[in-house]
């Protein structure tokens, strides 16, 4: 009977880490066998988790000696914290751990999607040489809006103005005198919709957040913009996202999240036959090196509290 559960994929020094001072099943097919899930974490006083993991209901309750839930990124909206704060299970995400790989994703979205050459490898094979339909637009010179201006976003923000894009923000939370809004203007939801050339979503999915992103705003943007979504699914009116796309109302669009998750063939067929958009499995967050550094942080957190329990 294993101490520690780990039921998605995690970097293996890590996972050795872990299993070197516990009892540590790790098993990634675990997300998709709730029963065999359900019975594995009964005896266990960790769980260890990403995304996909519905840590809440049936499995916290199969869960009698939980103490501690690591979170293989910074997300939450799989975990239900108020069930899990009742019980005195304790919540560690991996706060900052993937923060550049997401500005990486972000940044080379805006460029691929306002380059647009990029989605013409085919064209150019066929011998088609289509160069002056493909002439695409530069960084410099546009404005980027970041809805929500936290950590990641203002990441994102640096890398943008060194690109020389101009910026400007929406996040109602954030102090007006903190020192990022050194290099973004403060405005409102809807002046960041009409002012954006590109525009990236930073927001957690909230019942003040779900389709903050509608028909109404997507038709406030210009219509050479694009839109970029690296945050939570549900944010985004995904219908209505696509007949704009699709209706020559924007100029791009990418998504990493989706409402449903994983993406069946059937919510994704609104998408299909769209060349503006980019389609993402939730990868802005994971490459090699965060992987490392999310595993590796929570390892260390989820040791040092289960050491304290002893």
């Amino acid at each position: 009977m294993a101490d520690i559960v780990i039921c998605e994929f995690m970097d293996e020094a890590a996972v050795a880490r872990l299993t070197a001072r516990f009892d540590t099943l790790y098993d990634p097919k675990l997300v998709d066998e709730p029963e065999r899930l359900a019975e594995a974490v009964r005896p266990a006083r960790a769980l260890v988790v990403r995304n996909r993991t519905q840590v809440r209901g049936a499995l916290l309750e199969s869960a009698g000696k939980l103490k501690v839930v690591g979170r293989l990124g910074v997300g939450l909206d799989n975990i239900d914290m108020d069930a899990c704060s009742v019980r005195g299970i304790a919540v560690h995400p991996a706060t900052g751990a993937n923060n550049l790989a997401v500005a990486e994703y972000v940044i080379a979205n805006a460029m691929l999607l306002l380059r647009r050459a990029y989605m013409s490898s085919d064209a150019v094979a066929a011998g088609e040489w289509p160069r002056q339909r493909m002439m695409g637009r530069e960084l410099a010179g546009k404005t980027l809006g970041l809805i929500g201006f936290g950590a990641i976003a203002q990441e994102v923000a640096w890398r943008a103005h060194d690109y020389g894009m101009s910026l400007v923000a929406y996040d109602p939370h954030l102090d007006t005198g903190h020192p990022a809004w050194q290099i973004a203007r403060n405005v409102s939801l809807d002046g960041l919709m009409e002012l954006s050339d590109v525009i990236s979503l930073h927001v957690p999915l909230t019942d003040a957040t779900r389709y903050m992103i509608d028909a109404r705003r997507l038709g406030l943007m210009k219509r050479d913009a694009v839109l970029i979504n690296a945050a939570r699914g549900g944010v985004v009116d995904e219908a209505a996202l696509a007949d704009a796309l699709r209706d020559g109302k924007l100029g791009g669009a990418a998504l990493d999240v989706f409402e449903t998750e994983p993406l069946t063939a059937e919510d994704g067929a609104k998408f299909m036959g769209l060349p503006n958009l980019v389609l993402t499995p939730h990868i802005a967050g994971v490459t090699d090196e965060s992987n490392v550094r999310v595993s590796d942080m929570i390892a260390g957190l989820v040791i040092a509290h289960l050491e304290t329990q002893r």
